[in-house]
């Protein structure tokens, strides 16, 4: 069962699913549909604050964006967690959607988002692999270096 296998995992990676932070805006953080759940784009918060801010290349690293990004992949399992009720009936992962904050004429928006992806694909398995988007974008809310959003599917 890949509910098992995602406690386990990330009981080895060390990783403590957090309480869900609530939205900063008027939206939801997610919605199922049928048999996928679309959590909102996540932040890289941990504990109420911002990990790193700031543009990517200039005022933040490529190796801590990509920290970043999969922060902004343990906020969207607390969701998914709460959504489903411990993972239960979590067939994997769909698609990831991401916009790096980009100092100009950065390029690297890709190698940024592996932070997630490389991350949901130890979690998950094969059921991790997922299709993606990586967007560079000038700023972001709140000024984080990225953001992310992500379809789950569920059975």
């Amino acid at each position: 069962m890949l509910a098992e296998r995602i406690k386990t995992k990330l009981a080895e990676l060390g990783v403590d699913i957090p309480t869900p932070t609530p939205p900063v805006g008027s939206y939801v953080p997610w919605k199922r549909s049928g048999n996928t759940i679309w959590v909102s784009g996540m932040v890289p918060m941990f504990e109420g604050k911002m990990r790193c801010a700031g543009l990517v290349d200039t005022e933040v690293s490529v190796k801590d964006a990509q920290e970043c990004a999969k922060l902004c992949a343990v906020n969207a399992l607390a969701w998914l967690n709460a959504a489903t009720n411990g993972f239960k009936g979590v067939s994997g992962v769909l698609r990831l959607n991401g916009f790096v904050a980009s100092a100009p004429g950065f390029t690297s928006q890709p190698q940024v988002l592996n932070g997630a992806s490389d991350f949901l694909v130890e979690v998950f398995g094969d059921a991790g692999k997922h299709t993606r988007n990586a967007v560079g974008a000038a700023v972001l809310p709140l000024n984080a270096p990225v953001i992310v959003d992500f379809v789950f599917e569920v059975d």
